[in-house]
């Protein structure tokens, strides 16, 4: 059995010292909500991009096979001619309905060329083409296939090239020679470009429907996990470290259905509270045991060490001389049994206190609890420095006036016990917080951190690190001081810590303050804890 240093009516979050954090937002950084609100937004935008793509792409297709069809309609009617012309003689520029701004030109071999030019929705002879373009097109070989160029000065085309007859007016002769016939993309990537815009635009909208609907569906999903994870936080926060628990939390049965993935978490955590409740059941039936036993035990055993401490002091005062070996162990059958007498009080009193302690309960004034806990320290080791830092005012708190005085008047044995003489140490009563606070700080050469993490443990000793008292004896300390100091705070709703370091050791011990009655005059003002009190050395040896 042991005394717990925080309490767990006290502020520190219990299951030691566990912390759930601030409050959950629903999709708040770091969410499976969030998370999955994401991926889902991101999968549909993929989607969205990957459509929008092909269907760019096959509409890109589309428009070019049209294209390609014309100039094929193109070239075809060119090698026929005008209707009752000279078609397989003569290249005559004929419009058959083609967009405006169609190329046509003619090469022959000796780099000879008709005329050539951009057709005209009204007719009329073609203007002449850019040199730039002319030397571009001329360099085409002859494919089966149209071609995409950028012709410098004109812009995108798609471009034919095929076999045909050339008449070269100037010498009215006709000659074979390469055909070209080119449509401008100018309205294809007008069109494309509209369209990626519109896809691009439906994209972002199909986003923001998904964020919306995957909210919506993601929440409506997460609701059983949430209610399982409240269950949980709702149970992590009761006090299992002592005393009767009762688990009556446990996971809704709807949320506890083992077809479904949360269901089985559901599920799984209603077992393992069932398993922690019969647990708890067990360790509270066997603790209950146990305290029962001490307290048995203890009682019994004080009528017992009584008589042995009067037989030994009855042969000490006896008239008869004794010899001096028989003396000395009578002496140390009496010490013995004192100390065996004080362990036994102290594990009776750690007993009570653990089964429900019978506290007293009243308004009580700390600042005089400590003078006389210090008044009495100092009579008990003369040979150190004893101090005191109180308030101007009184501090009351709510308490057991004789049991607060045993918590001050054990951490002042605790280091009238464990530090050497000459060491200094401070008793300090202010208020901080809202709270009682008692300060007991000493000089003496501090507690290990393994140690000082479990000194208000039963049976904890410190020995190998604080040095004893002179004149002590090897053993004398029962290891039980501390326990009593956090069984009797943690009875009064209080809280005892400890800070040490090398040249620095200090207990602080947290009350709740009494309520201020009105008109009763009693103020509880905040101190200055900085402030020292008169100087408690030990007095001048006569």
């Amino acid at each position: 059995m042991s005394a717990a240093p925080h309490p767990a009516d006290d502020r520190t979050p219990p299951g030691r010292g566990f912390d759930p954090g601030p409050p959950l937002t629903p999709f708040g950084r770091g969410t499976l909500a969030r998370q999955l609100v994401i991926r889902v937004t991101a999968l549909v935008m993929l989607a969205a991009i990957l459509l929008s793509g092909a269907t760019a792409l096959a509409t890109r297709q589309l428009l070019m096979q049209q294209i390609d069809n014309q100039l094929q309609d193109v070239a075809t009617r060119q090698r026929q001619g005008p209707p009752g012309g000279r078609g397989s003689e003569r290249m005559g520029l004929v419009q058959v309905g083609n967009p405006e701004g169609t190329i046509f030109a003619a090469f022959t071999d000796d780099n000879s060329r008709s005329d050539s030019g951009i057709l005209r929705t009204g007719g009329g002879r073609p203007p002449t083409l850019p040199t730039a373009a002319v030397t571009e097109l001329q360099n085409l070989t002859l494919s089966d296939h149209p071609t995409s160029l950028e012709l410098e000065g004109l812009g995108r085309y798609r471009v034919a090239v095929y076999e045909a007859n050339i008449y070269l007016p100037d010498s009215d002769t006709t000659v074979s020679g390469r055909a070209l016939v080119g449509i401008p993309l100018r309205e294809v990537d007008h069109l494309l470009v509209q369209l990626i815009g519109l896809e691009l635009i439906l994209t972002l909208l199909a986003a923001g429907g998904a964020v919306l609907a995957a909210r919506a569906v993601v929440a409506q999903s997460l609701r059983p996990l949430n209610r399982v994870a409240g269950t949980a936080q709702q149970v992590s926060q009761l006090p299992l470290d002592r005393g009767e628990v009762a688990l009556a939390v446990r996971v809704p049965p709807a949320d506890a259905d083992p077809s479904t993935e949360v269901g089985r978490v559901g599920q799984a955590l209603n077992h393992m509270l069932n398993n922690v409740e019969d647990a708890l059941e067990a360790r509270q039936a066997s603790e209950v045991k146990v305290r029962q036993f001490v307290a048995d035990a203890s009682h019994e055993l004080r009528n017992p060490l009584a008589a042995i401490r009067g037989y030994a002091e009855l042969t000490r005062r006896s008239r008869e001389p004794i010899p001096p070996e028989a003396a000395y162990v009578m002496s140390r059958v009496e010490s013995e049994a004192e100390r065996m007498s004080h362990l036994v009080e102290d594990l009776l009193l750690l007993a009570r206190l653990d089964s429900g302690p019978a506290l007293d309960i009243q308004p009580t004034d700390l600042t005089e609890i400590v003078i006389d806990a210090v008044s009495d320290a100092r009579a008990a080791g003369p040979d150190h420095r004893w101090q005191l830092a109180l308030p101007d005012e009184p501090v009351v708190a709510l308490g057991d006036r004789h049991r607060l005085h045993q918590v001050i008047a054990n951490l002042l044995a605790n280091a009238r016990t464990h530090t050497p003489a000459g060491t200094r140490v401070e008793t300090a009563v202010a208020v901080c917080e809202g709270r009682a606070l008692i300060t007991v700080t000493d000089s003496g050469p501090g507690i290990p951190p393994e140690i000082a993490s479990r000194v208000f443990e039963r049976f904890t000793r410190a020995d190998t690190s604080r040095v004893r008292a002179a004149g002590a004896p090897q053993g004398s300390s029962t290891g039980l001081g501390l326990a009593i100091v956090a069984a009797v705070v943690e009875g009064h709703h209080g809280r005892v810590t400890v800070e040490s370091r090398p040249g620095r050791t200090q207990f602080s011990v947290r009350l709740p303050l009494a309520p201020v009655v009105p008109g009763s005059g009693v103020s509880l003002p905040v101190p200055d804890v900085n402030g020292r009190g008169p100087d408690m050395a030990p007095p001048t040896p006569r």
